[in-house]
């Protein structure tokens, strides 16, 4: 008999199915975000842009057919204004103080609630609530609970001890609304800076303190150093909203006796006297003194989360 051999099969490897590219894995990965990407666009740039675009024009709501291209004159009628750079100037004082003092007083809070006290949630908790409340109707807390000659607290104390009885928000019309927007700032500033007090390095302090440093010393030259990052985003931070802040001066003084700010100022020229190119203007400088602001405040927490990674 004679043997019959059979070759051997030749085997093909299984097909694989192909990879998707990266740019389609990428595509995929992003897909879930258009929706909320298409309606941020939709509600913040493109009502921008249609802003951006009227003010260009000389545009009164009371004639619509009048109105025509007039290139950067409205930005230049903004800027050459009286009103509107006494709004300019308004808008820089409150800004300033009320970032500067809640600032202060954020830091004070921040330094006394990072010791360990009974009760120390229940005061913490407390102190946030004004940060809580709405902005308008803090406004209202102020000027009717606290600043009314005739029924107000302040009032109310100073009768009691036999003072006068000043109408504040007539005498001190800005310092009335600052004081509001410091009551409610305070709060936010000080979250930020006790952050700022849990997150140093305890090892250090402790050996600060073996070295016999005082706690003015340890104030001084570690726990001041370590904050000044989370104090520039506090400020920052701060001063994005105060300087787009209305509701407090609309409210407490309805931007009469030198209180009107730029963002007071754009409603009297869109709401009151129909100019919406002029109002259109000054709206786009709000937003443009904003985004120089928001920039440095992102460079801000960007470095803050650096020297966490770092740190980890």
């Amino acid at each position: 008999m004679t043997a019959t051999t059979t070759a051997p099969m030749a085997t093909t490897p299984p097909r694989t199915a192909p990879q998707p590219s990266a740019r389609l894995r990428a595509w995929a990965t992003r897909a879930p975000l258009l929706p909320a990407l298409i309606f941020m666009i939709a509600v913040t740039q493109l009502p921008f842009v249609a802003t951006l675009v009227i003010s260009f024009f000389d545009w009164n709501a009371l004639y619509p057919k009048a109105r025509q291209f007039t290139g950067l004159d409205n930005y230049q009628q903004v800027l050459s204004d009286a009103d509107l750079r006494h709004s300019v100037w308004t808008t820089v004082l409150l800004t300033v103080a009320v970032v500067l003092a809640s600032l202060v007083l954020g830091l004070v809070l921040a330094l006394l609630l990072d010791r360990r006290f009974r009760g120390r949630g229940v005061v913490r908790t407390l102190l946030i609530a004004p940060f809580l409340v709405v902005p308008v109707a803090a406004a209202l807390l102020w000027k009717h609970v606290l600043y009314n000659p005739e029924y107000g607290l302040f009032n109310g104390l100073l009768h009691y001890v036999g003072g006068p009885q000043p109408d504040w928000i007539s005498t001190t019309p800005l310092l009335a609304v600052e004081a509001s927007l410091v009551w409610q700032w305070t709060p936010f500033m000080m979250l930020i800076l006790l952050a700022g007090l849990q997150s140093r390095d305890q090892q250090q302090m402790e050996a600060a303190r073996v070295d016999g440093a005082s706690d003015w010393q340890i104030f001084r030259y570690l726990t001041l150093p370590h904050l000044r990052r989370y104090l520039e985003l506090g400020a920052l931070l701060g001063s994005i909203y105060i300087v787009q802040n209305f509701d407090a001066v609309f409210t407490i003084t309805s931007g009469g006796l030198g209180t009107a700010n730029l963002p007071y100022t754009v409603y009297q020229s869109f709401y009151q006297a129909h100019e919406n190119g002029l109002a259109s203007a000054a709206g786009v400088l709000v937003v443009i003194g904003s985004i120089i602001i928001a920039t440095f405040a992102l460079r801000v927490v960007s470095s803050l989360f650096r020297e966490e990674a770092g740190r980890a």
